[in-house]
């Protein structure tokens, strides 16, 4: 009897056209059927502060300013708290087309202990200047010029200062700066 109630309920469910419980499956929905699927790319992006924002062009690659100046250039400050003193530029930030100078631009920064005994710190470090504020600066002649640039004989297109007509990018320089850079790198990382 029980049996009788419970094959009544399930034909009852069967044949309810609104719900899918109960429904038979035909034979030809059983068979997987091959979906393709469209890989979107992540567009979750960790958020920078306003003043660090990255501005993007249509294709979302970051917009690059043109520099006047490279790594390992000689410049002088010419506007704001450090005028007037020189120094070597060690890192350039082209998104936002500013520049860090050796010694110049000094801010304090205040470190925790990292460890129990150890205390806490205050160090000096070097923060980033507008590239618009420096001038390269010959030391050979103590003057600051804009730059220019024109080709060689041999077909190599140089950068030369305007008011004394050095040339900036010799392989001289570059050996020099690659040198310097690869013995603080070393040092970075023995100690």
């Amino acid at each position: 009897m029980e049996m009788a109630a419970l094959h009544s309920s399930m034909t009852a469910l069967s044949l309810s056209s609104n719900s899918f419980l109960g429904q038979r499956l035909s034979p030809n929905l059983a068979s997987p059927i091959p979906v393709n699927f469209t890989v979107k790319p992540c567009l979750i992006v960790a958020k920078l502060k306003r003043w660090e924002r990255k501005e993007c062009k249509p294709n979302s690659l970051p917009v690059v300013h043109k520099m006047h100046v490279k790594i390992g250039d000689t410049v002088k400050v010419i506007a704001g708290r450090d005028k007037g003193k020189t120094g070597e530029i060690t890192k350039i930030f082209k998104h936002n087309s500013s520049v860090v100078v050796q010694e110049v631009n000094l801010k304090t920064k205040h470190v925790k202990s990292r460890e129990e005994g150890e205390p806490g710190q205050i160090l000096k470090i070097e923060a980033p200047i507008h590239s618009s504020n420096v001038m390269l600066y010959s030391k050979e002649q103590n003057v600051t010029s804009r730059v220019g640039h024109k080709m060689l004989d041999s077909g190599k297109r140089v950068r030369y200062l305007i008011k004394t007509g050095e040339i900036i990018d010799s392989v001289d320089n570059w050996q020099k700066s690659k040198e310097s850079k690869d013995k603080t790198e070393v040092a970075a990382t023995t100690s």
